[in-house]
């Protein structure tokens, strides 16, 4: 009965912090170059194949400062695919092999900008239960194609406060995670800038480590937000935009590839336009 009030609250909270997200992005759009129509959100409702819970997709196309960006949130239950319990338990998750029922809430956010002055970003944050464990997940990296060291510090400087509270180690340990996982290894490079990446997260404290996934979704905005207005209006030539396109390409490359919740959404069934919104608007490959 506790578990099933904190999975409900942790869902609850997840959904608040899309809408937070999507109004302040819509202001965001109504304060942006005035060359276009100000973006809004289409919003549907997304269904897991087996029936098994849904949640909501929320897309921007072709906005005055979003070329492209989705906001997803989801709370879903079902049984585990063989593989999916095989890979959790090569993690380290306990009994996942013995009993494959799931239940997931998260939210999940990728911003594709329309200036190439103005930098791409991932955030994501989620609980996942089985029977025998639970546990938090999460964090948000900058996509830049045009990097500014102001922009990298800012945007670094706003998670590492976030985390302080939480763990003395937390931000350093979460950053190098994601410098690991936001790598290509194909490419031999990272995606990105960087920010913070964790998984598994279960100090035994639920209210603890809910706290601490708060935290990163309270910090996104701080941190992102100034960087799009700073941009937003920036001139920009021709060749920005195809350096724009070349590395979008390797992040559309990265999450089909590699990308730990697109390979779990598809192989769950859940709903895969609503998976695959990560991707792109457009890109391109020399």
């Amino acid at each position: 009965m506790q578990m099933q009030l904190e999975r409900e609250t942790a869902a609850a909270w997840f959904r608040e912090l899309r809408d937070r997200i999507v109004a302040a992005f819509e202001g965001l759009e109504d304060r942006g170059p005035d060359q276009l129509p100000s973006g809004r959100f289409e919003v549907r409702e997304t269904r897991r194949a087996d029936g098994g819970g849904g949640g909501l997709m929320s897309v921007m196309r072709d906005g005055r400062v979003f070329e492209k960006v989705g906001v997803n949130w989801s709370a879903v239950h079902g049984e585990l695919s063989a593989s999916a319990r095989s890979a959790m338990a090569a993690r380290g998750v306990p009994g996942i092999e013995d009993d494959p029922r799931f239940w997931a809430s998260g939210i999940s956010l990728v911003a594709h900008m329309r200036n190439p002055h103005a930098p791409a970003v991932h955030m994501n944050t989620r609980m996942f239960w089985t029977p025998a464990a639970w546990w938090f997940g999460g964090g948000t990296d900058l996509n830049p194609c045009l990097e500014y060291a102001e922009d990298t510090a800012h945007f670094h400087d706003t998670l590492k406060t976030a985390c302080a509270p939480h763990g003395a180690d937390y931000y350093d340990r979460f950053k190098d995670w994601a410098d690991e996982y936001f790598y290509i290894p194909h490419r031999q490079r990272a995606r990105g800038v960087g920010g913070i990446f964790y998984d598994d997260l279960n100090t035994g404290d639920w209210q603890a480590d809910f706290a601490f996934t708060k935290a990163v979704g309270e910090a996104f905005l701080p941190a992102f937000l100034p960087l799009a207005e700073a941009r937003m209006k920036q001139d920009w030539t021709e060749a920005d935009r195809d350096v724009q396109l070349v590395h979008r390409g390797l992040y559309a490359e990265y999450n089909l590839v590699y990308d730990r919740g697109t390979k779990f959404g598809l192989a769950t069934g859940h709903d895969a336009d609503a998976v695959l919104m990560s991707l792109p608007p457009l890109a391109k490959w020399v």
